[in-house]
């Protein structure tokens, strides 16, 4: 079996990771680095670049040639709608969805005039409507180059990012979690995506053990969310499902930011978890009663 990923390390960590379990099922599989246009193009913010799937198309790309037979991402990265012959063969345990700050306890913390690091739109968005006195910095590079780059101060005094790719990493005690509803992550942000060929019936077998039921719900919400507003991987859309049960089920959050920060809005639903479909449905309808389609479309 053939594991297709990106070259960056918190990538290859998580094709080793799912190559690992494999191994641990006895079925042997190799790694094969894939360079997407996101790696390529790292020149400018990634709500600049035209197009979609910047961190996947070239690997679906292989998978649809049958160069590869396993697609390995983050699935905050992945568009929700899936080129057609390929499909989701696994969703593993989620880590931690939370967002992180290198060099700072919190956005509400950082003195007036810091320079925070990020390029996600949605980030961006967010830090605007929590501090427009603080300025917001245009950070690409993989993990360990952000983290390094605000140790060395370089252009930069904080920075903003996925907890879930330092602790991978071993860097989780570079930075500090950040509460969900100060800074909300990107739909699906911790899970990984495991992608196949719709019709490979066998690769699908072999990778049942690695899907966990929960996490599968969860990121399921947020990202029919997502789909539901009409936004992409870039958009400053956010969701987040509560962990904590509140005694009808978990309940899933979204928002949606104006890129100035001027309005933002958030709206909640409990999640059924045999229809959480239902639920990222009805939080974007809350949403866009708010106004939500008037901010995505400016």
């Amino acid at each position: 079996m053939k594991i297709g990923t990106r070259g960056s390390q918190l990538a290859r960590w998580q094709a080793e990771w799912v190559r690992a379990r494999l191994g641990d099922r006895g079925v042997a599989a190799e790694i094969v680095v894939i360079k997407t246009r996101g790696d390529a193009e790292v020149d400018r913010p990634l709500h600049e670049l035209e197009g979609k799937g910047f961190f996947t198309k070239e690997i679906e790309d292989a998978l649809l040639a049958g160069r590869i037979d396993v697609a390995v991402h983050s699935l905050k990265d992945l568009p929700t709608g899936l080129p057609p012959g390929l499909t989701l063969g696994a969703i593993p345990a989620r880590h931690d969805p939370r967002e992180a700050l290198v060099n700072g306890k919190s956005i509400a913390d950082l003195p007036t005039g810091t320079r925070v690091g990020t390029s996600s739109l949605r980030r961006i968005a967010q830090i605007r409507f929590l501090r427009p006195d603080i300025e917001v910095v245009p950070l690409r590079g993989n993990v360990p180059t952000r983290v390094r780059k605000v140790e060395t101060r370089d252009g930069l005094d904080a920075a903003l990012v996925a907890l879930a790719g330092l602790e991978r990493l071993d860097l989780g005690d570079k930075a500090s979690p950040i509460d969900p509803l100060e800074v909300m992550p990107a739909p699906g942000q911790g899970a990984l995506g495991v992608e196949i060929r719709a019709d490979d019936q066998s690769t699908k077998r072999a990778l049942q053990p690695l899907h966990d039921r929960a996490s599968a719900v969860a990121v399921t919400a947020e990202r029919t969310l997502l789909a539901a507003l009409g936004g992409g991987c870039q958009a400053p859309v956010a969701a987040w499902v509560e962990t904590r049960d509140t005694g009808h089920g978990k309940r899933l959050y979204g928002r949606v930011t104006e890129r100035d920060g001027a309005v933002q809005l958030t709206a909640s639903c409990d999640i059924d978890p045999e229809s959480p479909e239902a639920a990222g449905e009805s939080v974007a309808r809350l949403l866009e009663g708010e106004g939500a389609a008037s901010l995505l479309a400016r």
